[in-house]
């Protein structure tokens, strides 16, 4: 749907001019007679973006659509099919009370491909970047359904879940990056300007240095004189690394990895669990198929370990496996979780259970979350030791031979 400018003569011969949106000119000449405006000029509304560069106009537009932008326009249009607001209507309204403009822009193209006669779940599914598979086959099955105001109500709850699970984790891993990146930064400023003041010293007396500060003496020399390659080298890794965990292999080791981390890897994987567990429980509750729901759902988790498991876990199924062999068979969940699953399914309540399952991983999260300072801080102060110990030891064990030779 383009925007068009109108200018035109009303009863009174007075000039009116604006902007309207519209499917193309003949509509919006026919609103204009419609409202008693005689057109004189109707044009597309040139767009000045398109011809400047894409990093630009992503500055100028706002073009990320966060998870909290996506959960805002669900709950939104959950009431608005609860109220029984047309669907063209209620994305023009949504796009018009929405700041994000390039959000503004998807719901605008979703618009124009619903009065080409598409479904929503085929408009949405145009722009997988904001709407995922999920999303897409879940809407799609409202469709299907007649309930779609469920549907909306099931997504919006399962986003805010995800939402406070990945800040849960953001949260986790926020805290000993700062403190290892403040340890980093100090001892980058120890080795650039105290050792090399130490190392003058040293030389100017013609000591034998022990082993520990000539390496310290070494490392300091090199920082100091080849700066910009340890840069670059620091920045070189650093983009390496992002494009190995690209590719697929990449990807499934550094997720694997994540898992064990001391402390945060704990809280990483209950936390990836418990958004299987739910996302699980709400697809098969809004009557998506059980294969389907395995696809959906490994790609909801964001993590390529548990993405490889849970694929493992529909091949099960679809080899006429049950769902608590599935679970055994893929060694990601406690006797604990294994037992309530035993129990969803005797009872037919498999959906019931794993979003209690998640429900309990969530406090547990939370709880671990609460308490990550005083399980991290132990771990942080014993690299810090061990580092400044090493740097103490390298340069005050020469000063100990300079005051012995000054007794002697």
């Amino acid at each position: 749907m383009d925007t068009f400018d109108y200018k035109g003569r009303n009863q009174r011969g007075e000039i009116m001019q604006g902007s309207i949106e519209s499917p193309n000119a003949q509509g919006v000449a026919s609103w204009m007679i419609a409202t008693g405006i005689s057109p004189i000029l109707i044009q597309v509304k040139a767009d000045v973006l398109k011809s400047q560069p894409a990093w630009l106009r992503a500055l100028q537009t706002g073009s990320s659509i966060k998870l909290v932008d996506l959960l805002l326009f669900t709950r939104q249009m959950g009431t608005m099919v609860r109220a029984g607001v047309p669907m063209i209507q209620a994305l023009s309204g949504i796009q018009k009370s929405t700041s994000n403009q390039a959000l503004a822009t998807v719901i605008r193209d979703v618009r124009a491909s619903l009065d080409k006669g598409m479904e929503l779940s085929g408009a949405l599914a145009q722009h997988p970047k904001v709407f995922n598979d999920y999303y897409v086959s879940m809407v799609k099955v409202g469709e299907g359904t007649g309930q779609l105001e469920e549907i909306f109500k099931r997504l919006f709850e399962q986003l805010e879940f995800d939402s406070q699970m990945q800040k849960k984790v953001k949260g986790a891993l926020r805290y000993p990056s700062f403190v290892l990146i403040a340890i980093s930064s100090a001892m980058s400023i120890l080795m650039v300007f105290v050792v090399p003041t130490f190392a003058k010293v040293f030389a100017s007396m013609k000591l034998d240095l022990p082993l520990l500060t000539q390496v310290l003496i070494a490392i300091s020399d090199f920082a100091v004189n080849y700066w910009w390659l340890v840069i670059g080298g620091v920045a070189a890794v650093i983009y390496a690394f992002r494009l190995y965990v690209r590719l697929p292999e990449g990807r499934y080791q550094w997720d694997k990895l994540k898992l064990r981390f001391p402390v945060v890897g704990s809280i990483i994987k209950k936390a990836t669990l418990a958004r299987f567990c739910r996302s699980f429980a709400t697809a098969s509750k809004s009557g998506v198929p059980v294969i389907q729901a395995f696809t959906l759902v490994a790609r909801v988790v964001d993590n390529g370990f548990f993405e490889e498991r849970i694929l493992g876990m529909r091949s099960g199924v679809e080899r006429g496996e049950n769902m608590l062999r599935v679970a055994q068979s893929a060694g990601i969940f406690t006797p604990v979780e294994l037992q309530m699953i035993a129990v969803g399914e005797e009872t037919g309540d498999l959906d019931g259970m794993l979003k209690q399952v998640a429900d309990m991983y969530q406090e547990e999260v939370e709880y671990e979350v609460s308490r990550l300072s005083e399980s991290v801080e132990p771990i942080l102060l014993a690299v810090m030791g061990v580092l400044v110990g090493i740097l103490l030891l390298g340069i005050f064990m020469p000063m100990w031979d300079m005051t012995k030779l000054a007794h002697r």
